[in-house]
């Protein structure tokens, strides 16, 4: 076997590897990014979707918001308009998470229905203006 051909042939097992490597961490790593209803169609096809890592982007749905502050337990629903989801939150919620803030929920879909958040973003105003000086 001649230097060029096995200069070929360990760079193709080098690059295989690396593919290799980078395909299995993004596997193990990735999730899904979905809305309510779109979390309704992929379950409806695939009843094996629950307890797959995800995030959920929608809005709170006004008036379900509910906290136990003993426990730091958040509870609300969120909605996009069509399908809609109860989600269980054990933390704090950021600053600008209120009654009908977008948000995106990370956690996994249980088979009660519920979304066990580990994680609840919630999008920020659009803009901040200082107080007008008098």
């Amino acid at each position: 076997m001649n230097a060029g051909t096995k200069f070929a042939v360990g760079a193709v097992l080098i690059v295989g590897s690396v593919g290799y490597l980078m395909a299995s961490g993004v596997k193990q790593t990735g999730q899904y990014f979905l809305t309510p209803t779109e979390l309704t169609q992929k379950i409806a096809v695939d009843p094996s979707f629950y307890e797959v890592g995800m995030k959920v982007g929608a809005r709170v749905v006004p008036g379900t918001v509910s906290r136990d502050v003993a426990t730091q337990t958040l509870r609300f629903q969120v909605t996009d308009g069509s399908a809609r989801y109860p989600v269980v939150f054990h933390g704090l919620p950021p600053d600008t998470f209120t009654d009908s803030v977008e948000v995106v929920v990370e956690g996994r879909l249980k088979r009660d229905g519920v979304i066990y958040a580990t994680n609840v973003l919630a999008k920020c105003g659009s803009r901040y203006e200082a107080v007008p000086k008098a």
